[in-house]
């Protein structure tokens, strides 16, 4: 019911910067918060950022507090994560997710969303 394709991933030296877009389309008006999730390898997926999609609230995990921004353009139906000073740890698969249904696992949980993209690669390397 919600398709959502992530981009503006790629190879950035540290300190540099990137911003990823997630589109979404299908039943847009179902959706109530849309989250950025990463994951690394042999890690499980963690909270990254999530934003509200009516009033357009934000929350950012601490570890990026100051250095990514999540935003949304609701006309164009995308969600963006800027992501400035990027890191080594920030290396990860990021994956954004749409959250339809109130479950009460709380916006930082993987469990609370209901879509998720396909993921794009952030790799942070000298």
């Amino acid at each position: 019911q919600v398709q959502l394709v992530e981009s503006g991933g790629g190879l950035v030296q540290p300190g540099g910067s990137l911003r990823l877009s997630c589109a979404a389309s299908g039943s847009i008006f179902s959706i109530n918060f849309v989250g950025w999730f990463r994951q690394a390898p042999g890690k499980e997926r963690e909270f990254v950022a999530t934003i509200s999609w009516s009033s357009g609230s934000t929350t950012v995990q601490n570890s990026v507090k100051g250095r990514f921004t999540i935003s949304r353009d609701n006309a164009e139906n995308t969600v963006y994560l800027q992501m400035n000073s990027l890191k080594p740890e920030d290396t990860a698969l990021y994956y954004c997710a749409a959250d339809t249904i109130n479950k009460g696992r709380g916006l930082g949980s993987v469990r609370e969303y209901d879509y998720w993209g396909q993921g794009t690669q952030v790799t942070v390397s000298s």
